[in-house]
């Protein structure tokens, strides 16, 4: 989600869109995942419903690539984890990079999963 201003840790990011503060821009990009098992991929992970979900299928590190066609400004990243559902499955640790290609991604924040709105 791009956003032209700082949002408040826990802000509900679809009301914000509703309102106008920020603009859902991840349809714009390509999504790929590291692995996953079948039935539980990218059309899961973005489908705006919480029963479903990304699983993966493979050693870690689990990844999520998200790619724009052209260089895009990001100022927010919402990710949504129920650690109370599943503890096993809930990240550690959540690095965002950036770069031009995959092979030039530098690390710009790491999170923790107490908040899982993400100010990059």
């Amino acid at each position: 989600m791009a956003t032209p201003s700082k949002t408040p840790p826990g802000a509900d990011p679809k009301q914000l869109e509703r309102t106008g503060t920020v603009r859902e821009i991840g349809s714009q990009a390509v999504w790929s995942l590291s692995s996953c098992k079948p039935g539980f991929g990218v059309d899961q992970l973005r489908d705006d419903n919480l029963e479903t979900y990304w699983q993966s299928d493979g050693s870690q590190p689990h990844l999520v690539n998200i790619q724009f066609r052209r260089r895009t400004t990001v100022k927010m990243l919402c990710i949504y984890a129920d650690y109370k559902s599943d503890e096993s499955y809930t990240p550690s640790k959540i690095s965002v990079r950036v770069g031009n290609n995959f092979h030039n991604l530098q690390e710009i924040r790491i999170y923790l999963p107490v908040s899982m709105q993400l100010q990059v």
